[in-house]
């Protein structure tokens, strides 16, 4: 273990706390009605006819064709990405992978999968998906509609999730039962909540997954979107209305299928214990793969992610 020494926050990123005790931080208690909204949202998504379209990219790859993506999501919004296909193989394996709060500025070509389509959103309001009503700054996004429980934007970002294996599903039908979902961070979160109620993601990977135990989530401090929504708090009391709702950890309790969850000891963006509270909830199947620092760097980062990344190669190989 190298958990970084040295940093610039005025605050401790692991918040005093060890391996030991992150493995023994539990889901927050459950809202009533968790279950009851998010098999409704998921009803209405599945009713979207998410329309593809594919052009043909400006970007090459020699192992990859490059396409460009556009489909519908709830609310007709368009959303923007990626669709890579494999220049050698059939496709036989489907894989929507998310992104950080950052945004996408391409695919990643590095993905060490085979046979496999993968498909890149943006989710809305950021990068191929930008909305003039909403801003692309995390710290202003993670707000949008944040006091109308039903309207939230992480609420449509999920939807978005759920629409996009609908487009693997229209582009590919015999991919149906073979698509899983990769995300980090911002994605790991919103992937929690979609694989929670979509049986038609067979397996899933979630790195620093954000939006994990709420009422921790706003007293730990942070930078970036976490910030943003503990000084949100402070001046209108009732968020949590909203935030428990969308509590990635009180999903992932609902996860039936294979995981591979990495989290991080060291985090000044998404709190460790947030983390961990994800990942221990998720009830079986789930090899938990554990970073030293999470959205900093560290000596040793790159030796640790190229495990991970053969560790994801071989979670969503090809049978």
């Amino acid at each position: 273990m190298s958990i970084p020494k040295t940093h610039p926050f005025a605050f401790d990123p692991t918040y005093g706390m060890r391996l030991e005790e992150l493995r023994a931080v539990k889901p927050p208690e459950e809202p009533d009605g968790f279950d009851a909204f998010w098999e409704a949202r998921y009803l209405k998504a599945l009713a979207v006819d998410p329309r593809p379209a594919l052009s043909r990219s400006e970007l090459t790859h020699p192992d990859w064709h490059v396409l460009d993506l556009v489909y519908f999501s709830t609310g007709q919004f368009r959303i923007g990405g990626w669709l890579l296909l494999p220049r050698e193989g059939e496709v036989r394996r489907g894989l929507v992978v998310g992104h950080g709060y950052g945004g996408r500025d391409g695919p990643d070509f590095e993905l060490p999968v085979k046979q496999t389509a993968l498909l890149f959103p943006c989710c809305r309001g950021l990068s191929l998906s930008a909305d003039p009503a909403i801003s692309q700054n995390p710290s202003w996004h993670v707000l949008h509609d944040i006091d109308k429980p039903e309207d939230y934007i992480i609420g449509g970002c999920v939807d978005d999730t759920w629409l996009a294996v609908s487009t693997l599903e229209t582009l590919y039908p015999w991919l149906a039962g073979h698509i899983g979902y990769s995300g980090i961070s911002f994605g790991g979160g919103i992937g929690a909540m979609a694989i929670a109620y979509d049986q038609r993601i067979d397996r899933g990977h979630l790195a620093l997954p954000s939006f994990g135990h709420q009422p921790l989530r706003l007293t730990l401090p942070s930078v970036g979107s976490a910030q943003s929504v503990q000084e949100y708090q402070v001046e209108h009391r009732d968020v949590l209305k909203t935030l428990r709702l969308y509590d990635a950890a009180t999903a992932a309790c609902r996860i039936k299928v294979p995981m591979l969850t990495a989290v991080a000891l060291f985090d000044p963006a998404v709190a460790p214990p947030c983390q961990f509270a994800v990942a221990n909830s998720i009830p079986n199947f789930n090899e938990i793969f554990i970073l030293d620092a999470g959205h900093f760097d560290y000596p040793g980062s790159a030796e640790q992610e190229a495990v991970l990344r053969d560790k994801i190669g071989q979670f969503f190989r090809v049978p």
